[in-house]
């Protein structure tokens, strides 16, 4: 009896870790910047950009109001104290990100691109699963701009 029951205990865990553990997925190997430009969001509405034409999917670029090494300075330590996410990849003008649910750890990909000349920082965030995201990386992108906006480092892009 007792043995059946750790077999089953053992099972459930072991079931648990994988499901779990098969939210993580892969990264995509579109993700980057592309003829100056982030990946395109695909048509589930998971994901938003300021590179995205269509409508449902944009969100506005940052415009800088302070120097860009301030303000990317700044977008790496809010980074750096969330403990959901991970800097993945850095460069001059560009941050990779995965951002872990807690509960399920469903894996978002946050990038951002640097654009000085533009005086913008793109930004683009979608899931890597599901089709519906409950409106989650909408709200990644509006509370760093919401960070950065109080600090007078950002304003909303106009389109």
């Amino acid at each position: 009896m007792l043995s059946s029951r750790v077999f089953t205990r053992s099972t459930f865990i072991l079931t648990c870790s994988l499901v779990l553990t098969a939210c993580t997925g892969a990264r995509p190997h579109n993700l980057g910047i592309v003829n100056s430009t982030l990946a395109p969001c695909p048509e589930t509405p998971n994901c938003v950009s300021s590179d995205s034409l269509d409508e449902s999917h944009y969100v506005p670029a940052f415009k800088l109001e302070a120097s860009s090494e301030v303000v990317w300075s700044e977008i790496k330590l809010y980074l750096d104290a969330q403990s959901n996410m991970e800097i993945v990849r850095e460069l001059k003008d560009y941050l990779y990100v995965e951002s872990t649910s807690t509960i399920m750890r469903f894996v978002d990909d946050f990038e951002l691109h640097l654009r000085e000349q533009k005086g913008i920082i793109a930004v683009r965030s979608a899931s890597r699963y599901g089709k519906s995201d409950f409106g989650v990386n909408k709200e990644r992108v509006d509370a760093l701009y919401l960070y950065l906006n109080e600090k007078g480092l950002v304003s909303e892009a106009i389109k």
